[in-house]
């Protein structure tokens, strides 16, 4: 019998014959943390009195959330990073280095690695083909010393893709519309394997996009085959030697079938204050929106600053509106300044925010007022998600983003010459 692409990720790792439902304990390629998850995994990885980490080379603790640090108590956490990484010869990425998961793709990840992490959205790294996952940092803190955790191997949906996507439409309303069709909780524990024609032409910039929000369905990870496509993204990362081509076995067995034509799709928003409640752009026209946040590890690509300076090229914003920019990496910001995307975009009376996570999780940069409206292109939105409970956040696209960043109200950015 076929194996699906988890099935063959975790056979291969762990030298054995494994199906969905089976309990496996597998090497692990790489371990992360960031600055709110670091901390906690760290005391938990010293209190087991391991005398040393298992792979320091593969151990990698990012300070990208609350980067640069805006109070003092933040400050000493990234201080007591630095210090470990120091001491136990862990990698350490710095204040502007970039989100975790952007540079995982850029710099680590590897078609057919596992990779756990402190943070949800480790599942980023299964658009480039990888087993990556989020744990909690005391499964982290175990996988630090030891190189290796235990799985039960998920069953897979398998969602099939067709078509082409329609001018300003893309792989951020892919993940919402499948999050709104099958709901918060609609995978859970669930590997979704993202495949069909319409994945031949699907960047592997969008795949990450795609991957990085199926955790927002409860998916255990988000799975990609590892193709031409990813040959050419990790040659251009000049990491040629870490291609393989990786794709789930002819009758591989998965538990359900989803189908997504991409040329039916619509722009398409979350709305306040979860994931699952999605709605097209034609119905939230017109809404009202006082802040929009281009950026983190879901849409802070080139390919994003790209797409928002095609649409704000020669415009400005609603002088009501705020335009929060974050590059998710320095290679990203500085490819957009070398590109005029950036010039562009500061033009347009965007604030460039530096490489990290910025005003997604409400720590600093972008934290909403009482009552106020954000337009984001991050991955969640729920109560209190920016910095306070009296905010209200909607999820889109970088193209609905920025044009409605030209209007002051959610726009169909179709409509936008």
């Amino acid at each position: 019998m076929g194996k699906n692409l988890a099935e063959k990720i975790l056979s291969e790792k762990t030298g054995s014959d494994v199906k969905s439902g089976d309990i496996v304990v597998s090497p692990v390629d790489w371990a992360l943390v960031q600055d709110t998850t670091g901390p906690l995994t760290v005391r938990e990885f010293l209190a087991l009195e391991l005398p040393k980490l298992a792979n320091p080379a593969h151990t990698i603790l990012f300070i990208d959330h609350a980067a640069p640090s805006p109070q003092k108590q933040l400050s000493c956490d990234h201080t007591f990073l630095r210090k470990f990484a120091n001491d136990y010869g862990a990698v350490l990425s710095d204040v502007g280095e970039g989100v975790c998961h952007q540079i995982m793709a850029e710099k680590y990840a590897r078609p057919g690695d596992v990779i756990v992490g402190a943070d949800s959205h480790t599942v980023t790294a299964g658009g480039l083909g990888a087993f990556a996952t989020g744990m909690g940092s005391s499964d982290v803190a175990a996988a630090f010393g030891l190189g290796k955790t235990w799985f039960r191997v998920p069953e897979t949906f398998f969602i099939r893709m067709t078509g082409k996507f329609q001018n300003h439409v893309t792989a951020k309303d892919v993940i919402l519309h499948l999050i709104g069709l099958i709901g918060a909780d609609g995978a859970t524990y669930k590997a979704l394997e993202f495949g069909g024609d319409g994945v031949a032409d699907m960047s592997v910039t969008d795949r990450l996009t795609i991957a990085n929000m199926a955790v927002e369905a409860g998916a255990k990870v988000g799975l990609f085959p590892s193709d031409i496509l990813t040959q050419e993204y990790l040659t251009q990362q000049g990491r040629a030697g870490d291609y393989r081509s990786l794709t789930a076995d002819a009758g591989a067995v998965y538990e359900r079938i989803i189908d997504i034509d991409l040329s039916n799709l619509e722009p398409t928003i979350a709305k306040p204050h979860t994931v699952d409640n999605t709605a097209t752009v034609t119905e939230l026209k017109g809404t009202k929106v006082d802040q929009v946040f281009i950026g983190t590890c879901t849409n802070g690509r080139l390919s994003d600053l790209k797409q928002a300076a095609e649409i704000l090229r020669g415009k400005r914003r609603n002088p009501g509106t705020r335009l929060l920019v974050g590059p998710a990496s320095p290679q990203v910001l500085l490819a957009g300044m070398k590109l005029g995307y950036i010039q562009t975009l500061v033009e347009a009376g965007a604030v460039i925010l530096p490489p990290g996570c910025a005003g997604c999780l409400g720590v600093h940069q972008g934290v909403l007022g009482d009552g106020e409206v954000c337009l984001s292109t991050a991955n969640r939105n729920f109560l209190g998600r920016m910095g306070n409970p009296e905010g209200y956040i909607y999820l889109s696209s970088t193209p609905t983003a920025a044009a409605s960043a030209i209007t002051g109200v959610i726009t169909d950015p179709r409509e936008v010459a």
